[in-house]
């Protein structure tokens, strides 16, 4: 392996608590009035952003993190609360698409531009507490520090460069990835698009390439290409992922044996 390419948000980054309450304020933004925003009063406060144990114990917050894997863009909460807000459960990929496919793409879209506002807005304003929503999943940082000089590091994400390199200072990481190395949201909706960039810009084969992601739809994309596809297990997945990773013959990994499967050695 010369080339590790992870996405961010489920494999470096535990940001699911931050994801809900920027995904909540900028739907009560949109619809004050929707009913699920009854049972999330203390997370719109203006005030103050709460706490990680005060998001998880939002009655909101395990139904959005089951549909959370089967999206991919900030537009995606909006698709999940929306769904909700109707009563609506989306069980699999195909009767998310589905559904996601019926709702007005201009509303969407409103919500993405709203989204990134919000989340910029709160990250200037309270940039520690912000900080604190997006805690590194155990031993993730250690790692890569510690396999630094093995394989290039880069990003493919959908999340914006602005976020991800402040919380990659934050994290004490930002060194580890060289320049054209993180590439965000605007290289393109697919992964594909971001390990194409990735193997032209540094001129590996896709042979000598892994990708680590936490949904397997991007895993699905990206191994055509002849990449070794990986999902992160402690990622926003469960064992309905897991299983479909393993039969389409992808590495599942865990935080215990990540480094010994990625690199061979511990």
């Amino acid at each position: 392996m010369k080339l590790l390419a992870l996405d961010f948000d489920g494999v470096i980054s535990d940001s699911a608590p931050e994801a809900f309450v920027v995904a909540l304020r900028t739907f009560y933004a949109l619809h004050p009035g929707a009913r699920i925003l009854r049972d999330a009063v203390p997370l719109l406060a203006e005030a103050a952003l709460p706490p990680p144990g005060v998001v998880a114990a939002s009655p909101l917050y395990a139904p959005f993190l089951d549909m959370m894997p089967l999206g991919n863009r900030a537009e995606d909460y909006a698709v999940v609360l929306t769904a909700l807000e109707s009563g609506r459960v989306c069980e699999n990929q195909g009767a998310y698409d589905t559904y996601k496919a019926g709702l007005d793409s201009t509303e969407l879209n409103s919500f993405r531009r709203c989204f990134y506002e919000i989340r910029t807005a709160l990250a200037d304003a309270e940039p520690k507490a912000w900080h604190r929503l997006m805690g590194a999943y155990p031993g993730i940082l250690d790692l890569l520090r510690r396999r630094a000089g093995d394989a290039v590091l880069a990003i493919a994400t959908a999340k914006d460069r602005g976020a991800v390199g402040r919380l990659l200072r934050a994290y004490g990481i930002g060194d580890l990835f060289p320049d054209g190395s993180v590439l965000d949201k605007d290289t393109g909706v697919k992964k594909r698009t971001h390990l194409e960039q990735l193997r032209t810009r540094f001129g590996f084969a896709p042979s000598e390439m892994t990708f680590v992601d936490d949904k397997v739809s991007h895993l699905e994309a990206v191994a055509p290409l002849g990449v070794r596809c990986a999902l992160a297990g402690w990622g926003y997945n469960g064992e309905r992922e897991s299983a479909r990773a393993r039969e389409l013959g992808h590495l599942v990994l865990t935080l215990d044996d990540v480094e010994a499967r990625l690199y061979g050695t511990t």
